[in-house]
């Protein structure tokens, strides 16, 4: 460039392409700068909404072909596709050069893609609405979340793409679509009813049951929003008209949930939602000092919650494959076994998908899925999923108690309510799922033995069992359907590739594409990873990739498949080989990661590098088909790529290279676990672990963030610490199990706690290490104090007291004198408890430990107010929020606490306008630090001194407040609370 150049002779800036969006939920639509267009003739607008359909997916020429002609396109089809593609692009850019690409419609022989984001398709508008919709959800802001899912529903104008060919429409590309919206209405009405908001999503309740008029799960949710308006009549109308159906098109009786709604519609006295007081009545009369420094706030208040209400049914499915060919005799088979079984139902009607001689990567989860996704509206209460890790590398297989456990949370039962033995936690399973037809997708298991427990003892339920084994023994025991899933045939091999590179580029040259089909062994997962490369390097010939597949056959040892013709190595080790040096070692040190799934962090800790030299080698990996992306960020790492992995970790890096990654990893997840805690726990006294050194990334950002973050680590964290026993290093595994104590007593997973501490104890005991022996049964007296299991509880804590006093560890010593204080109000020894709690607090005082005086002064505070010295658990609840003022991290939850203990002394000495004060202000607190538990106790507390006040209707509303906190995590204290709601209606 001349740098004389004058500013006159400076080239013209293009103008800006013109502002473009596109709708396909309802009618095709299109603008330009405002301006609506014609999409063209039926067969361009079918394209067009099939390119908006994968928003912003690439489609191939083959996929195309399939969609818009079903199997009967002409000898023209790919040219018609191209000439559609081109006017397309010229609607939307008039302007556009002859054979530009354009800025939207992109691509050309291998296949095409509409780039869109959320300001230009309403789809992804929607997708975005509905994600933040549920992350409002999750962080307790309802009335947000409510409006955020009424938004996304009204981006609905219509089943998707209406206008368009029945049968382009009705390719699973747009059921998904409709699938997706039915979702989202589920759960906004699910949300809506539990707070008494059932009007918002009414419409789209009505809407979408006259296009689903067989859904019982919709019509169950329009039922109850029906009633929840006050339109009982018009809901059970909906009832008997849907029963009708039923009987008349399917020959069928209703299923439990909608004779549950039924019930409840019946049962439900449905009255307008009450108003907010317009303003809370102030005390003027001898004001508390510390109450006045901060003004009063009001409460923010949620929608109410309204009796008789149905638990959002699990829906647990992973996303359908969307490429899915083939297999048409096993999944004839399985549907015809499914439909037999329904005609005379089977004592326990079981399939299994299993792969002859163990052979991995044969496609049985694939199949799997596709299969739940055909058959999931056959089962209405719902889809359990769960990948049992039956063959991971690391021994970290799940146990069917884990399992169990984790089904049953995600059904509602609280910790409390599960009991101790997998024998009496499968018997409550088989109790939830009695007379329910839900889906249960059993992954990857092991054998038998693993899976035995987990079976549901309902007849009408359908469990799918994915395994490397035939588990024969259930096929006798259990009436299993065994299916032997052997590799693809020839054909589908074919057409696969089609599906993926093109018929054209398949077609120009059989001889490879053959050549590429057998080295493959007719492995979908080894032709998975071959195509992702083929994508890549649109320009390389098949030829020349089958040669060099051929060069690189016998790199490794030959991994051969049931049928001797499988050298699966061959084809990653070419795959492999392709990848630049920094993804190439990435991908080898993310099969040393112990977790079933990983995000980029610690991806980027193993290999030590910066979040954003591991993003663009994480995003190769993806493309190359080596590592699949999942929801929310993360990354999983096929079990067979794995074990490639490791032997190629094994031939290019060092053991002590290994080592360095395990290191870094340890050190990752210490100092995430930390930055969480201190979020969650600003005032504890836990520190990182010498020689950890500082986060080479940043940790959660706010305590939503770090709840989040521990909620989808905890099992990889649980991961982390058995590998640093199984690695010889015992004392790292006690001390990041000693981190992740106040995660698990605030989050929950209580009985998974209580087994980590187990591992914890152990690995202490084979350190040498009396501290970290303390710590471990300290941390399981906690736990099992929280499930109740007191007796052991107070055991472990005497035990860990002893050791803390050997030690001199005054830290220590008060801890377990604080929650053995704790325990003795759950045993009726109140006055043992506050001995422990005064012993704790001199023990506090002497290791300057400010929090925990404070702590311990509420527990006293509380424990005096529960023996009727009121006016002593006044002074020591004001001592207590003293030291709270002199912390400059604040007190976490122990300050709301100790507001809400004031409250409680103040309504019983009768100062009830005080003492309501107290409670808003602890509700507060308590809200802001994310502790829902001790919130929902202020909230009931609360509502009893109103009541107590005459104030019924608010009274009543801080109950519904409570119990929908408390239902999902302690389900019998939101029965009792709800006996006080059920009380107070009944005496109007």
């Amino acid at each position: 460039m001349d740098e004389t150049m004058d500013e006159d002779d400076t080239p013209a800036v293009p103008p800006p392409p013109p502002e473009v969006r596109f709708a396909v939920l309802g009618t095709l639509r299109v603008w330009r700068d405002g301006t609506e267009l014609h999409a063209g003739p039926p067969q361009q607008q079918a394209l067009l909404a099939v390119l908006l359909a994968g928003a912003g997916r690439t489609m191939s020429l083959s996929q195309l072909i399939g969609l818009l002609w079903g199997g009967t396109e002409p000898a023209s089809a790919t040219n018609v596709i191209r000439r559609y593609a081109g006017s397309l692009r010229r609607m939307i850019q008039p302007d556009l050069p002859r054979m530009a690409s354009g800025r939207w419609l992109t691509g050309g022989g291998g296949g095409y893609r509409i780039d869109v984001d959320e300001d230009s398709l309403d789809l992804l508008r929607f997708r975005a609405l509905y994600a933040r919709a549920r992350e409002a959800r999750d962080e307790g802001r309802i009335d947000r979340a409510v409006r955020l899912y009424v938004e996304a529903l009204a981006l609905w104008r219509g089943p998707v793409a209406a206008g368009v060919s029945a049968e382009v429409r009705g390719h699973p590309l747009f059921t998904q679509l409709d699938n997706e919206r039915l979702t989202v209405a589920v759960e906004a009405a699910d949300l809506a009813l539990r707070h008494g908001g059932a009007g918002p999503v009414l419409g789209s309740l009505q809407t979408l049951a006259d296009q689903h008029r067989l859904d019982e799960n919709l019509h169950a949710r329009l039922m109850l929003a029906l009633s929840a308006s006050g339109r009982q009549a018009e809901a059970l109308d909906v009832f008997h008209r849907l029963r009708d159906r039923l009987r008349t098109e399917l020959g069928v009786e209703p299923s439990p949930v909608l004779g549950e709604a039924q019930r409840q519609v019946l049962a439900m006295a449905a009255s307008p939602a009450r108003t907010r007081a317009e303003s809370e009545q102030r005390d003027d009369q001898q004001p508390d000092q510390l109450l006045d420094r901060q003004p009063d706030q009001p409460l923010d208040q949620p929608l109410q919650r309204r009796p008789g209400f149905l638990l959002p049914r699990p829906a647990q499915l992973p996303a359908a494959p969307a490429d899915f060919v083939g297999r048409e005799a096993e999944v004839d088979s399985l549907l015809r076994q499914l439909t037999a079984g329904e005609r005379t139902p089977p004592a326990s009607p079981t399939m299994i998908i299993s792969a002859i001689g163990g052979m991995a990567g044969v496609g049985k989860t694939t199949l799997a899925i596709h299969l739940a996704h055909r058959v999931a509206d056959r089962y209405p209460d719902g889809q359990l999923y769960v990948d049992l890790r039956g063959f991971d590398l690391n021994g970290s297989a799940m146990t069917p108690a884990e399992a169990i456990r984790g089904f049953l949370e995600n059904l509602g039962v609280s910790p409390q309510q599960i009991p101790d033995g997998l024998d009496a936690q499968a018997a409550l399973y088989r109790s939830f799922l009695a007379d329910r037809r839900m889906l249960v997708l059993l992954d990857n298991a092991r054998d038998a033995e693993q899976v035995r427990p987990l079976l549901p003892g309902s007849a009408g339920c359908l469990v799918l069992i994915t395994s490397r084994n035939q588990l024969s023994s259930l096929v006798a025991a259990h009436g299993a359907h065994p299916l032997a899933l052997d590799v693809m045939s020839t054909e589908s091999a074919r057409e696969s590739l089609v599906r993926r590179l093109g018929a054209g580029r398949v077609d120009a040259e059989p001889e490879a594409a053959e050549t590429i089909i057998s080295l493959c062994g007719r492995l979908p997962l080894a032709l998975s990873v071959i195509t992702a490369r083929a994508l890549m390097n649109p320009r390389l010939p098949l030829g020349a990739m089958a040669g060099q597949l051929l060069e690189a056959k016998g790199s490794l040892d030959a991994f051969e498949g049931a049928d001797r013709a499988t050298d699966i190595r061959a084809v990653f080790g070419w795959s492999y080989r392709t990848l630049s040096d920094d993804t190439a070692r990435l991908f080898r040190l993310l099969s040393l990661h112990p977790g079933a799934t990983f995000d980029v962090r610690s991806a980027a800790a193993l290999d030590g590098l910066t979040l954003r030299r591991t993003r663009p080698s994480l995003a190769e990996l993806v493309r190359a088909h080596l590592v699949a992306e999942e929801a929310g960020g993360r990354h999983r790492l096929h079990d067979l790529l794995r074990a490639y992995g490791r032997e190629a970790a094994d031939s290019y890096d060092t053991a002590d290279a290994r080592d360095a990654a395990h290191d870094r990893l340890f050190r990752h997840y210490v100092q995430t676990a930390h930055a969480a805690l201190r979020l969650l726990d600003p005032a504890h006294l836990v520190t990182v672990p010498a020689g950890i050194g500082p986060p080479a990334t940043a940790g959660p950002a706010g305590v939503d963030a770090a709840v989040r973050w521990f909620q989808e680590e905890r099992l990889t964290l649980t991961a982390v610490v058995r590998q640093a026993v199984q690695d010889g290093r015992p004392h790292d595994a006690w001390r990041l199990a000693r981190l992740l104590d106040s995660m698990y007593e605030r989050v929950g997973h209580w009985h998974d706690w209580a087994d980590l501490q187990l591992t914890a104890l152990a690995a202490a005991q084979q350190s040498g290490e009396p501290l970290g022996v303390a710590h471990a049964h300290a941390g399981l007296g906690r736990a099992h104090s929280l499930l109740r299991r007191y007796e052991s509880a107070e055991e472990h804590l005497s035990q860990a007291l002893v050791l803390f006093e050997a030690l001199g560890d005054r830290t220590g010593q008060a801890h377990c004198l604080r929650q053995l204080g704790w325990l003795m109000t759950r045993t009726e020894r109140d006055v043992l408890a506050i001995e422990h709690t005064r012993r704790a607090l001199d023990l506090y005082r002497a290791a300057g430990h400010l929090s925990a005086q404070a702590d311990s002064l509420n527990a006293l505070a509380w424990y005096q107010a529960s023996l009727g010295a009121y006016d002593d658990a006044v002074a020591s609840a004001v001592r207590s929020l003293l030291l709270y003022r002199r912390m400059a991290a604040g007190g976490g939850s122990g300050h709301g606490n100790t507001w809400d203990t004031l409250a409680f002394a103040h309504h019983h000495l009768g100062n009830l306008r005080r003492a309501v004060r107290c409670y808003e202000r602890a509700v507060r607190l308590l809200r802001a630090g994310g502790d829902r538990y001790n919130e929902a106790g202020s909230l009931s507390r609360l509502g009893d001194t109103l009541a107590l006040a005459g104030a019924v209707e608010d009274a009543r509303a801080r109950w519904r407040q409570a119990v929908e906190i408390l239902t999902p995590i302690d389900p019998d204290w939101a029965a009792e609370i709800q006996e006080k709601l059920s009380a107070t209606v009944n005496a109007s």
